[in-house]
């Protein structure tokens, strides 16, 4: 009895959900899967994206931001072999929180990169599957920085004890869905109330991490693609997102995270007054990962 009042003791302390990061080169996986599902039930398709990404402190490198390589990205549609973004592999960019979030670029990730993409059997990918691509980079550091790190008072450092619930910064921000040529300015995803709490402890790999969950609250999107017939495709939905992420008590580093996402879209062209109404899902999941299996190929 005396070491379970001892343990709930130390449960019921306050946590410090503030602690910066132990310096150190990381490597992560992420893969992310959409299935599309018709109204009458069935699948109509799917895709799923493979992400490897570096992370090295700017502190190690003497700069102020921190660097990240795409080691490799990996695609798969539907049932077909993964192939491989040739333009992404070994690609390096900085994380810039403080770029602000605009047209041009959110978090200091360049547009420029996602433009004419092709696979390595020198398919070329189509816009939709274009900004998927790129939309995988964003949802990384939206894990891995921007719920699971302080955010000027309004964030994750809120979180003192267990079963504390927040408002987080992010809440009923606009993002600019716009990239390139292909999904035209104007089109935007908006969150809902975002929520962050602090669920319990939890045990990955042997680190002791602290459980924490989101949720978007009821978002919406509006998105609009230039189509090759100059027409455009303007699709407007909501959607909810959530899931949890561990966060090492010891080194400050994002050990797992997960997502779900149930998106109901309405699509028409500007031409026709036909509608197309469609059912996602998506499911996402980030590890921490040894440089030893971050090496490994996608594709063998």
């Amino acid at each position: 009895m005396k070491n379970s009042q001892n343990f709930s003791q130390e449960l019921n302390g306050a946590f410090d959900l503030s602690i910066s990061r132990k310096p150190g080169i990381q490597h992560f996986f992420m893969q992310t899967q959409f299935i599309h599902i018709g109204f009458d039930g069935r699948r109509t398709g799917s895709e799923s994206y493979m992400l490897k990404l570096r992370c090295t402190p700017g502190e190690l490198l003497g700069e102020k931001l921190d660097q990240y390589t795409c080691h490799e990205f990996g695609l798969q549609l539907d049932d077909k072999n993964i192939t491989t973004i040739p333009a992404l592999k070994l690609w390096d960019y900085q994380f810039d929180l403080m770029s602000g979030i605009n047209e041009g670029s959110v978090f200091g990730i360049p547009h420029e990169q996602f433009e004419d993409l092709v696979d390595s059997k020198g398919n070329r990918l189509t816009p939709d599957i274009r900004y998927a691509v790129y939309n995988n980079f964003i949802d990384f550091h939206s894990l891995n920085d921007i719920f699971s790190r302080p955010m000027f008072g309004k964030g994750i450092e809120q979180l003192k004890n267990i079963g504390n619930r927040i408002v987080h910064a992010s809440a009923f921000i606009e993002t600019p869905l716009s990239l390139g040529t292909a999904i035209k300015p104007g089109s935007v995803f908006k969150n809902g109330e975002v929520t962050l709490e602090l669920k319990g402890i939890s045990v990955v790999n042997g680190s002791a991490c602290a459980l924490v969950g989101y949720d978007s609250g009821e978002s919406t999107l509006k998105m609009t693609l230039a189509l090759s017939n100059n027409q455009d495709a303007i699709t407007e939905g909501g959607s909810e997102y959530k899931g949890d992420i561990y966060i090492d008590l010891e080194t400050g580093w994002v050990k797992k995270a997960t997502l779900d996402e149930f998106v109901v879209t309405e699509t028409k062209t500007t031409s026709e007054t036909t509608k197309t109404h469609q059912y996602s899902v998506r499911h996402l999941f980030l590890r921490l990962i040894s440089e030893q299996e971050f090496k490994r190929g996608l594709v063998s």
